[in-house]
């Protein structure tokens, strides 16, 4: 997210807190790199913060499903 500006990536990182506060400690490193990622491209492609959120809760929903199958 280096390519971000300092407000930009604070929220992002804010985004990132928010979405995985219900899970254990935080999230671990591979769960909150992957809701990372997904925010950066989203970001990219210009969504708004409201839209990050949900692109966050989709990305935990996701890796959700993939644990259930796998």
């Amino acid at each position: 997210m280096s390519e971000f500006g300092e407000t930009l990536r604070a929220q992002l990182e804010a985004i990132i807190d928010r979405a995985c506060s219900s899970l254990k400690n935080g999230g671990d490193h591979d769960t909150r790199k992957y809701v990372a990622e997904r925010l950066a491209e989203a970001a990219r492609d210009g969504a708004q913060l409201d839209e990050l959120s949900i692109v966050a809760r989709r990305a935990l929903m996701e890796l959700s499903n993939r644990n259930a199958v796998g």
